[in-house]
């Protein structure tokens, strides 16, 4: 994991039984600058200023959808691929482009041209079926004023976690203007997708995916103040004072929610769901503290936009021993990491949701050819897309988890080449 500075750090926050009814049930702050209401009604929430305008890409069709299809459980013609971290440091253009934003992430996250340009440079390279927003997850608790940062070599680090009672009650859902920077991104990276096809007509190439951490994953973050390898610091709040658990919770859970529809109403076709950290919880405290509020962030999105379904995806590291109950959760696809057995967890959960995953990352380490074995082991693993009966199943090729940053390109085109010529023969009939 990430390393951390604060390894001494406590929590000041000692348990009080008389004061966790209350503190459970006390109202968000009035004084937040864009407080929703409880989701079982429609989220209020000051929109960027000047409101969403996609200009003409509502109207341009898609020239590959086979990854909303395959979200969807509808027939494609291959198995459509994208990989976390698709965009990143594994490839030198990306690397040219983040020095030109200063050498820092923040610098390109920040920048709608070079957030589109770093975007785009996976799909100039490689023919992948979808692209996927250049961003981080952690963007909302910034926006909360935690202070984000990304230091040489550290990655993601907050200058003011939240790990006292104070902290907890000053937490409040992000004013969305302070976020516009993210949907102007949607919005051009829409654009810059947009091509000519032979035929002289206005075409996208691939739909655009948008994404949020999860409520638990953020609140992770927020209370750590970096990546951890031991979890002490949220797991001791989440053990001695679930009531505070429980309030950082429901603001990250309306901030998310506002989040994914406002990126939704900037263009993004798919939005996906990262619950990250959820696989390091017990049995019992991932239903509770994370896959109940993911549930609720599903509820609460819009599911249609541009007169098409907008499918959503939920990806839970280290979540297979709760695959049942994540494919319960309301979203169209599941994500699945490496150590899950992709043809059994089609069995088990197929005919509701589709699939995506699941490439143990380590594997683009080896020589190419192995590399393009791995894969069609994986599409195998799954099997024919279309059932017996004559309805179909949904698998999107994945990562099990984000690509590294040593990970050679030429590897990844072996990886894609293979995987849409084996997925084309998967379909032909006999």
């Amino acid at each position: 994991m990430l390393r951390r500075d604060d390894q001494d750090a406590t929590i000041a926050c000692p348990y009080r039984p008389q004061d966790a009814l209350a503190a459970a049930n006390r109202p968000l702050p009035r004084s937040a600058p864009a407080v929703l209401e409880r989701l079982s009604g429609n989220p209020r929430v000051r929109a960027p200023r000047g409101g969403i305008d996609n200009g003409s890409t509502m109207s341009v069709p898609l020239q590959n959808d086979s990854f909303l299809r395959a979200c969807l459980r509808q027939p494609t013609t291959h198995t459509p691929i994208w990989l976390m971290r698709q965009a990143g440091r594994y490839l030198p253009e990306y690397k040219a482009t983040r020095e030109k934003a200063g050498n820092s992430f923040m610098g390109l996250a920040t920048n709608p041209q070079y957030a589109t340009d770093v975007t785009l440079q996976p799909l100039d390279r490689f023919p992948l079926d979808a692209a996927i927003l250049f961003s981080d997850i952690l963007t909302v608790p910034d926006a909360m004023g935690l202070g984000l940062s990304f230091g040489a070599g550290e990655g993601p680090r907050f200058a003011h976690p939240v790990r006292d009672e104070a902290a907890v009650a000053a937490l409040q859902v992000p004013d969305l203007n302070k976020l516009k920077y993210v949907f102007d991104a949607v919005k051009s990276i829409r654009k810059a997708l947009e091509t000519t096809d032979a035929q002289g007509h206005r075409v996208a190439r691939v739909p655009l995916i948008g994404f949020s951490g999860s409520p638990w994953t953020l609140a992770s973050y927020m209370v750590e103040g970096a990546g951890s390898d031991d979890y002490r610091l949220i797991k001791t709040m989440l053990y001695s004072r679930p009531d505070l658990m429980h309030r950082i919770l429901e603001v990250n859970t309306q901030a998310v929610t506002a989040y994914l529809n406002a990126q939704i109403d900037a263009g993004a076709q798919a939005v996906m769901i990262f619950d990250s950290w959820g696989g390091v919880l017990a049995d019992g405290a991932f239903q509770r503290f994370s896959l109940n509020y993911t549930r609720r962030v599903v509820a609460g999105l819009k599911r249609e936009s541009e007169g098409a379904r907008v499918p959503v995806i939920v990806f839970t590291k280290g979540g297979g021993g709760w695959l049942q109950e994540i494919a319960d959760c309301g979203a169209d696809v599941v994500g699945l990491d490496w150590t899950v057995n992709l043809g059994a967890a089609r069995a088990a959960v197929g005919h509701k949701v589709a699939l995506q995953g699941n490439l143990d990352p380590s594997v683009l380490f080896a020589p190419p050819e192995a590399v393009a074995r791995e894969g069609v082991a994986v599409l195998d693993s799954f099997g024919r897309p279309q059932r017996a009966d004559g309805g179909w199943d949904g698998h999107i090729f994945n990562l099990g988890h984000g690509i590294s940053q040593y990970t050679p390109p030429d590897h990844v085109s072996a990886l894609v080449e293979a995987l849409h010529a084996h997925s084309r023969r998967l379909r032909q009939p006999g």
